[in-house]
């Protein structure tokens, strides 16, 4: 009886409801099995019978436990530690490396925060239990004696990683995910002290253990384009009268306009404030939410007067539905089930379950093109990647988008939006208008009147060489490998340059006279022939000081409105063009695979 009112008033505390009928019918039980503790009762398959009673038997474990005790058992209550969910060891076969995790994760826990720690950890396990398993599979002692590992089993290891990937038993991202992981954790026991004597890893010789060259280089992710095109969240948009009907729920509805408004991550739309609506001191609206990933609570996001109608009229509902409720206690998007006082919000998994039904829901989703659009791909975080690409394409700068974003880092929010195509053809024509021939002529200088087909052939018919582009037809056709003057662009009518290689023009500069200098004080063991073939001509570094000059008298004549434009146009022209790493070399014949080579 005392356990079974413990569990109640526990479940109570957590704002769970218990139902009566379940509650009587586990009441009958007890006393008909006469069972000494909640513990010892049979176990049954009706799943709200066992939910039910797993649910106060934990509570009454959680009663009398305590850290101490909870670390050393093999599957840790990770309540008992301040987290969520459970953290489970028993997939690690050798004693040694089981404890030591455990070590491990004892220290790490604690420095983690959210509700994801858990999950988080049970991949940094899941990485240790593959290790396990390929020490049992490949060794006689199943690698129970870790003094006897070495390098050979490191090595076997990552085959072992990479012979799941290549059968698509792990993907790529999992496998770099395994090998870091686990790399992490061989080298963190050691700063532990849990290699030294007396510790269970004692006598782990330093070669076992993965190095920054044993992990897979993760695939590049290319340029950022989680985004929706506009076009089809246009199409959404105009579904979303009908997604309240379809997944009959009207905090989903809300909550898919708010991520589409707001730009905020799923979880932090679901666990709104009820009083989440506040306003500026002249008047405009702002959200105020919680940043929980980075621990970076009440912060503030400037929204739309559309957006605050839309608050507001969710919290005049709640407030209908929960009269009772103190609005402090109360949330924007209350659950609708076990929720009798609107403090439990929905889940993020519900979230994005009802969420993908009304995508699915939905017929074709047409490109601009005519191309049918992947459904998969709308997914709930995939409208903060809207967010940011809408504002990125409205020319808001970087260091706004990444306040709006609320990063910490400009890197992260790179990573977010793609330089749009409308805007890095106005940098094109930014910084075409500022372009040069070999002999510092301006060209192309009416770029506003530029056609499409001109465009089209600046991105074609020429190809990137390292100080500009060139035109000319051979060597655009071997993609700058065929160059008949040996890249002496300077020289070269096809060459052409501008206010974005200014940097490489200068650095080339410096290049030059660096060398003629170096080579006019070597006196002895080069032949004059050699040193005139080598030493930079005169008429090439008047040709490129000539054009920096050029350019550089260009800029000083604009004023800082239009440098400070150029500026960003140069840095867009520069983040998307294909780049060449230093001088290219003159193409060379390639031997054949059937010549062979004598000794």
């Amino acid at each position: 009886m005392a356990e079974l009112l413990y569990g109640l008033q526990q479940r109570a505390a957590a704002e769970v409801t218990s139902y009566c009928r379940f509650l009587r019918r586990l009441a009958q039980e007890l006393r008909q099995t006469q069972v000494p503790s909640l513990t010892e009762l049979p176990v049954q398959d009706e799943p709200a019978r066992r939910s039910l009673v797993n649910s106060l038997v934990a509570h009454l474990g959680r009663a009398f436990a305590d850290p101490r005790t909870e670390i050393a058992k093999d599957r840790w209550d990770l309540t008992v530690l301040g987290h969520h969910g459970w953290l489970t060891f028993t997939g690690i076969s050798q004693d040694w490396l089981r404890e030591a995790a455990k070590g491990w994760a004892a220290h790490d826990l604690p420095r983690r925060r959210g509700k994801q720690a858990g999950a988080r950890l049970n991949e940094v396990i899941g990485a240790l239990v593959r290790l396990s398993a390929t020490l049992r599979a490949g060794r006689p002692d199943q690698g129970a004696n870790p003094a006897g590992l070495g390098r050979a089993d490191i090595e076997a290891f990552l085959h072992r990683m990479a012979f799941l990937s290549a059968g698509g038993q792990l993907s790529a991202y999992s496998r770099v995910k395994t090998c870091q992981d686990a790399g992490r954790v061989l080298t963190e026991i050691r700063s532990l002290g849990l290699t030294r004597g007396g510790g269970p890893a004692a006598g782990l010789p330093d070669d076992f253990t993965l190095t920054t060259g044993d992990v897979p280089a993760k695939a590049d992710p290319g340029e950022p384009g989680r985004d929706v095109p506009a076009e089809i969240m246009r199409q959404i948009c105009g579904h979303l009268p009908g997604l309240e009907q379809t997944v009959s729920s009207r905090e989903t509805r809300i909550a898919v306009e708010l991520l589409m408004d707001t730009g905020r991550r799923p979880a932090e739309i679901c666990t709104l404030q009820w009083d989440c609506l506040a306003r500026d001191a002249d008047g405009t609206p702002v959200l105020v939410y919680d940043n929980a990933k980075a621990h970076r609570l009440r912060r503030r996001l400037p929204v739309s007067e559309h957006t605050a109608t839309l608050i507001a009229g969710q919290k005049l509902a709640v407030r209908e539905r929960f009269p009772a409720t103190q609005p402090g206690r109360l949330k924007l998007l209350p659950s609708r089930r076990l929720n009798p006082i609107g403090s439990r919000p929905i889940t993020e998994d519900n979230l994005i379950g009802r969420h993908r039904i009304w995508v699915d829901s939905m017929g074709p989703l047409r490109r601009a093109d005519g191309t049918e659009y992947d459904k998969s791909l709308i997914t709930p975080y995939s409208y903060r990647h809207s967010y940011a690409q809408r504002h990125a394409d409205a020319g808001v700068g970087i260091d706004v988008l990444r306040e709006l974003m609320d990063h910490t880092s400009m890197d992260a929010t790179k990573r977010y939006f793609r330089v749009g195509e409308t805007r890095r053809r106005e940098a094109v024509d930014k910084v075409t208008a500022m372009q040069f021939d070999r002999h510092g002529n301006r060209i192309w200088r009416d770029a506003r009147a530029l056609l499409d087909s001109e465009h089209a052939r600046y991105a074609v018919g020429a190809v990137a060489v390292p100080y500009g582009t060139c035109t000319q037809p051979a060597n655009v056709q071997a993609g700058g490998g065929a160059c008949p003057v040996r890249f002496r662009c300077a020289g070269c009518d096809h060459f052409r340059t501008g206010i974005s290689h200014l940097p490489d023009l200068t650095g080339y500069l410096d290049d030059l006279l660096r060398t003629r200098e170096r080579l006019a004080a070597t006196i002895d063991g080069v032949d004059e022939w050699a040193r005139a073939d080598a030493t930079p001509a005169e008429e090439e570094i008047r040709r490129v000081r000539h054009l920096v000059n050029r350019i550089k008298g260009d800029i000083t004549r604009l004023d800082a409105s239009q440098r400070a434009q150029i500026d960003d146009a140069v840095a867009a022209v520069r983040r998307h063009r294909a780049v060449h790493l230093g001088m290219p070399a003159v193409r060379t014949v390639l031997p054949s695979p059937r010549t062979e080579t004598s000794a």
